[in-house]
């Protein structure tokens, strides 16, 4: 390879060029005077290396020659000095870099040389296998030059869709985590879509003894009658989600009208101008904001008359007066006793003076959860000042209830400062919201001592959340929507999401917080883990009896198909037999009459049989009249009805 003109001055007569590489005609670079010096003062030092071998760790490759050993023909300075390569007058860096490439080609070259032999071996075995199996198949049928133009198409279909799929598989799994490529996704089955959301273990250990009737919770729901959905909301239970669900994500033949930039929707009953749904999104806070189970029961049948007589939404003044009414009615009624109203005045308040049912259902969670997100709420500005809180045909007085701030709100409260509030609505919301407070003289602590308070209050609360139609849990959203959709035969469209992170979620507090927490809310703690059990042996329950309504289904379709191949098979026989009627007649006649005669027989005999039940019915009612002389006359009569009977058939 003949050197640059730029670089010829520097290092002497050209140097004969290397067998085989590439000649190069442009300089790469103009050297300086000091370089090309260096470069010669070290040109017999890195010829003496090049003929001792390639650096420590560098082999020479599969296809490297062995480098020349004569003399260089260079200048005098460089006379006896041994002759090199070009790449030996570059650095021991990029000589090293050199050799590693031409080692990395080699290799490749081999590789591919090895993958290409192997693939023909494969191949060509693969050709005379397929061959042989040809010959035996269709030997008799075609040559064998035939065969073998057969079986080298086929061989090259089979290589085409073997390269297909592995560019297939390379596109759909590009790394090791494919699911395809697991065992695991052939033998495990189909995981349950209603499977436990909250983490916790599969099996359920019940700890409460609920009756039937406590699990078997099937209302028949007519939206085109008079029956009425009232949705109890309380503080961050996720209500707003399921409150949207029921307005939104139903399947219904009338589904409700929601408009761009309004909260509420209209819910018509189909064919009417009636509401099938009392909640935020349908008809507001017709009865307060975040009205409880008091005001609920005693407010949602007036306002439903007032509606349907005036034709209006009630003011919040007209809402006070019916609950002044419905007072004055509680108290000219006869039974004034507020013990005597928990379960009973609870299914009495379920139906209006119009006949309209109700059926109502709220949303729990866990207490320390609900707890701390309440407490996020009111940092950034909640007060919920215009709740009612109406009790007995009145709201509390300040005095029965003070407020737990100054100001116009409780924003930026530290969590300390809202757990030192003693009159803070948020301990115990739960079962503040789900019990009948007219037992326990509403807001007026001074009625009972603290602890009958709290005994009153939580059994109060664990009866009306037994006897509601339906209730959910936050922490489990798919079986929420299961058991709705099995109670009220309504059918959601999308399917509910689990959302385990949350505001409350991102709560860091110790053990010391957590137990203080709980011990604020001992009633609500206690009446989760009662509805918590209530709720998952409700979808136990309703998950067995789906399964056996599943089995009774197939067992019913096998017996159909059963009657129905015997049925094909008979009228197969009798087919058969008309047609050999013509070649055997008098074998056929006798058939028939044996076939008549048994037919007579058995209707006879089942006739005879129900007659003589019929009279052994009436001679028992009769020996009931009579007396025990008429029954052993009357029982020896029927035996020997039955015996006469048996013998007339015979």
């Amino acid at each position: 390879m003949a050197l640059p003109a730029c670089a010829a001055p520097a290092l002497g007569p050209p140097l004969q060029p290397e067998r085989g590489a590439p000649a190069r005609t442009t300089c790469p670079r103009r050297h300086s005077r000091g370089e090309a010096e260096l470069a010669v003062s070290r040109l017999g030092l890195v010829a003496a290396s090049v003929l001792e071998g390639p650096p420590r760790g560098v082999s020479r490759g599969f296809n490297s020659r062995p480098l020349p050993d004569e003399p260089l023909k260079a200048s005098s300075s460089l006379a006896g000095a041994p002759r090199a390569p070009l790449f030996a007058l570059l650095p021991r860096g990029r000589r090293r870099r050199m050799h590693d490439l031409r080692r990395r080609w080699d290799l490749g070259s081999l590789c591919r040389a090895l993958l290409t032999r192997g693939l023909a071996a494969l191949g060509h075995s693969l050709k005379h296998v397929l061959g042989a199996v040809f010959s035996k198949i269709f030997g008799p049928m075609a040559s064998v030059g035939n065969m073998d133009e057969k079986s080298n198409k086929l061989l090259l279909a089979l290589v085409m869709l073997f390269l297909f799929a592995v560019i297939v598989l390379q596109y759909v799994c590009p790394g090791t985590e494919c699911q395809l490529l697991r065992l695991q996704a052939f033998s495990s089955p189909v995981p349950d879509p209603y499977r436990s959301e909250d983490e916790s273990s599969a099996r359920f250990v019940p700890r409460y003894n609920f009756s039937r009737g406590d699990l078997l919770r099937k209302v028949d729901f007519d939206i085109k009658g008079d029956d009425l959905i009232v949705f109890l909301h309380i503080q961050k239970t996720g209500g707003t989600t399921f409150g949207r669900h029921l307005v939104r994500n139903i399947q219904l033949e009338q589904p409700c009208e929601c408009r761009v930039g309004q909260k509420k929707c209209t819910c018509h009953r189909p064919g009417k101008r009636e509401t099938w749904l009392f909640s935020r999104f349908s008809t507001g806070w017709s009865c307060g904001l975040h009205a409880d189970w008091t005001e609920l029961t005693s407010c949602v049948p007036a306002v439903v008359d007032g509606k349907r007589d005036a034709k209006l939404r009630p003011s919040r003044w007209r809402i006070f007066q019916i609950l002044e009414a419905a007072r004055k009615d509680i108290q000219g009624s006869p039974n004034t006793n507020p013990a005597t109203n928990s379960p009973s005045s609870t299914k009495a308040r379920n139906t209006s003076k119009s006949g309209k049912n109700f059926h109502y259902i709220t949303i729990l969670r866990d207490p320390v959860s609900r707890y701390l997100s309440e407490w996020r709420h009111v940092q950034r500005g909640a007060t919920w000042k215009a709740s009612l809180h109406v009790c007995d045909g009145r709201p509390p007085t300040s005095e029965e209830l003070p407020s737990c701030y100054t100001g116009d709100d409780w924003s930026g409260c530290p969590l300390k400062e809202f757990m030192d509030c003693p009159y803070n609505l948020a301990n115990n919301r739960q079962v503040r919201m789900l019990s009948d407070l007219t037992l326990v003289g509403c807001y007026n602590l001074t009625v009972m001592p603290e602890k009958q308070r709290n005994k009153v209050l939580l059994e109060s609360a664990k009866s009306n959340l037994k006897h509601m139609a339906f209730f959910g849990l936050t922490e489990f959203q798919r079986k929420t929507q299961y058991l709705f959709e099995k109670t009220f035969n309504m059918n959601f469209i999308s399917p509910f999401t689990q959302y385990n992170t949350t505001r409350a979620s991102s709560v860091e507090i110790n053990e010391e917080i957590q137990k203080r927490i709980e011990g604020l809310n001992f009633l609500d703690v206690e009446l989760y883990s009662y509805a918590k059990d209530l709720f998952l042996q409700r979808y136990q329950f309703m998950r067995q009896k789906e399964h056996q309504e599943a089995r009774r289904k197939r067992q019913e379709q096998r017996k159909f198909l059963k009657g129905k191949f015997l049925q094909t098979h008979f009228q197969s026989q009798s087919q058969g037999q008309s047609q050999n009627q013509s070649q055997n007649p008098h074998q056929n006649l006798t058939q028939n009459l044996i076939h008549n005669l048994t037919q007579s027989s058995s209707q006879n005999l089942s006739q005879n049989l129900s007659q003589n039940l019929s009279h052994k019915e009436n001679r028992e009612s009769q020996k009931q009249k009579s007396g025990p002389e008429q029954s052993d006359s009357t029982a020896s009569n029927g035996t020997k009805d039955y015996i006469g009977s048996v013998e007339k058939w015979r």
